[in-house]
């Protein structure tokens, strides 16, 4: 804790401890930690003294330490926050609203991210239990293994003792997505499968190959790319997109990965002179409104 004192017309910072606020109230650490904290114990105090040992503590600016108020009871209300990018179109409105329910619930939260490096994702999640973290929450992050302390996997797809996984239902997107494309009347479609770094890639590409046989919708090879890289930008979709118009085949609409990856694309589409929608239709499948634990 600390407090600032004006000497010759500067302001030095000092840190101010209970033991400080004791000896200038003349009194033990014990009574001034009772009344600082409003414990128990204070209510044996008297009212006078109780006053003093206040005064005392506004005086010298003291502040108690989180850590100390937590102490007896062996909480930190904090939690860690694993993800690959911050500041991703993927992490940061989960993120927000991670910070937001924190929030009203008087907890913190420490981020980091690995980028995925797994050896950074090793050494982070440590560096996370060094400083007293309650739980984990993983953002696009394979968890292979149980962790040490309670998580929440966003998303998640293994199921492992500790964790609790929160998944999209992909076959409900699919249905949603594919269903749109025939509507407007597309019989070829274009498909592009997310990265191997991206948790839901497997799942949901399972889930249109499903989706798209029940609709009667032929998934032809020479229409489908798969994205490679780590690239969190609309950057991500854009070369592949090249690629699938080098190929010189005849297709109608694309079905994109996500929407970052469908930006990327309907770019590449429009430098090529061709125009979205009426040329080519481009749907993304993101996560917003089809989620489910």
């Amino acid at each position: 804790m600390t407090a600032l004192k004006k000497k010759g017309g500067t302001e030095k910072s000092r840190l101010v401890t209970l033991q400080m606020v004791a000896e200038r109230a003349g009194l033990t650490k014990g009574i001034c930690s009772a009344v600082l904290n409003k414990s128990a114990a204070s209510r044996s105090v008297p009212e006078q003294t109780q006053k003093r040992i206040l005064a005392v503590a506004r005086e010298l600016n003291y502040r108690p330490s989180f850590y100390a108020l937590n102490l007896g009871v062996k909480r930190t209300y904090l939690i860690g926050v694993v993800t690959q990018e911050i500041g991703d179109f993927y992490s940061w409105p989960i993120i927000s609203g991670i910070e937001r329910y924190l929030r009203q619930k008087n907890f913190f939260f420490l981020t980091v991210a690995h980028r995925h490096d797994p050896t950074l994702l090793e050494t982070d999640s440590y560096l996370l239990l060094d400083r007293g973290v309650e739980g984990f929450i993983t953002l696009d992050t394979f968890v292979d293994h149980p962790l040490p302390l309670p998580t929440v996997a966003v998303p998640g797809h293994r199921r492992m003792e500790g964790v609790t996984n929160i998944v999209l239902d992909h076959r409900k997107g699919a249905w949603l997505a594919l269903s749109h494309l025939i509507k407007l009347g597309h019989k070829e479609i274009a498909f592009m499968k997310g990265s191997d770094v991206s948790p839901d890639s497997e799942d949901r590409w399972k889930a249109i190959r499903e989706v798209a046989k029940k609709l009667g919708i032929r998934i032809r090879a020479e229409l489908i790319v798969q994205l490679e890289g780590v690239d969190a930008t609309p950057e991500l979709g854009y070369p592949f997109a090249k690629e699938l118009l080098a190929r010189d085949r005849l297709f109608t609409a694309l079905f994109a990965y996500n929407d970052v990856s469908a930006i990327g694309s309907i770019r590449a589409f429009q430098d090529a002179g061709l125009r979205v929608p009426e040329d080519v239709s481009v749907v993304g499948f993101d996560r917003y409104k089809n989620c489910r634990a």
